[in-house]
């Protein structure tokens, strides 16, 4: 509707290499469910890349489903945002 501020939105991934070929959705929501995603992952220092084309696209993504090749370019942004997060972590604990 017109002149309605737009209901966050929230995906959160999984990617173990172990476990799986490419990262998975494993939560996603919006409104109350993006809010409580996000406490979730703020609770647990899991890091948070805030990028709301990004969302859209992965929002698109069944939950439990792995990332489709095709969008494994936009996903490695946020993979490439986390290493660095994890960099600094270390740095800052040594």
């Amino acid at each position: 509707m017109r002149g309605e501020t737009p209901r966050k939105r929230a995906v959160a991934l999984r990617y173990d290499p172990e476990l799986d070929p490419a990262p998975r959705v494993v939560a996603k929501g919006r409104g109350v469910i993006a809010e409580k995603i996000l406490e979730v992952a703020k609770e647990n220092d899991i890091p948070i890349h805030e990028d709301p084309d990004l969302v859209e696209i992965l929002a698109a993504i069944d939950l439990g489903r792995l990332i489709p090749a095709e969008m494994y370019s936009a996903v490695a942004e946020i993979l490439a945002f986390l290493y660095r997060v994890n960099d600094k972590a270390k740095r800052r604990a040594a």
